[in-house]
């Protein structure tokens, strides 16, 4: 059984020194790719130093709705120049977050909006981050016309009802540890109607670990659990679960990834 982690962040400060184990010990639950996330200066380049490293290990860069305060010209061009990189597979996370509200929403928005421009400059997908803002996010993603690229809704944690909404866009939906949550019924019955060759996992590591790890330190192993409960969910074996999101990971992506 080969799993694709689509969004971790093995970058993350709670990795130092610990990657190589960590890799291991995700290979040993089946993981065989991940695609690490950076967000900021020092995130996008560890992210890209690691998929250097390492076969397995994919870029996805762009900058944080947190972040969009510091979003100029230096960014945007470091950006540009990385996003040329053999190994990086989407521009995210993306998007809003009225959680946090570090910047304005209409800063958010403009951030978000250009930096979906560069995604197709460049022909790839996005990776979007979403949080206390579902109806902004699917406006701007609809108006700037998304299904020209494509891509995730990172640890979607919508109802069926947004779940619909974001695959008539032309979107994936990526479920994370939440999933396994007693209490994620919304998230739990969007994961059963997701069309098969739509449906993504991930981690989002080392936050949202799902049960039975739930509270400790999340890590790309642990996509695992993700797959198992889906499968449950969806009442499909737990192979086949992690055969379909590792194909769409790879079609998405545009990988031509070893059997």
């Amino acid at each position: 059984m080969k799993i694709f982690d689509t969004h971790t962040h093995l970058n993350a400060e709670q990795f130092i020194n610990e990657e190589e184990a960590t890799i291991k010990r995700a290979h040993e639950l089946g993981v065989s790719e991940m695609a690490v996330v950076g967000f900021d200066y020092p995130t996008i380049e560890k992210s890209l130093a690691l998929s250097q490293e390492y076969p397995e290990i994919y870029s996805i860069i762009g900058w944080h709705p947190t972040e969009a305060g510091s979003y100029n010209r230096e960014v945007e061009a470091f950006l540009q120049t990385n996003l040329t990189d053999d190994k990086v597979v989407a521009l995210g996370e993306i998007g809003l977050d009225y959680y946090w509200m570090e910047d304005p929403k209409e800063v958010q928005a403009k951030v978000f909006r250009r930096q979906i421009a560069i995604a197709k400059e460049h022909h790839l997908p996005i990776s979007i981050h979403t949080r206390e803002a579902l109806e902004d996010t699917y406006q701007i993603l609809k108006e700037e016309r998304v299904h020209e690229i494509g891509g995730i809704m990172h640890s979607f944690s919508g109802d069926e009802k947004w779940a619909k909404k974001f695959l008539d866009l032309g979107m994936h939906l990526s479920f994370s540890g939440v999933v396994t949550f007693k209490k994620a019924i919304e998230v739990q019955e969007a994961a059963k109607i997701v069309p098969i060759d739509r449906l993504l996992v991930e981690t989002d590591a080392p936050y949202l670990a799902p049960v039975p790890y739930r509270g400790k330190r999340n890590e790309p192993g642990y996509t695992r659990y993700v797959v198992e409960k889906i499968a449950e969910l969806r009442e499909m074996a737990v192979e086949e679960v992690a055969f379909h999101t590792r194909k769409n990971a790879a079609n998405l992506f545009r990988l031509d990834l070893a059997k």
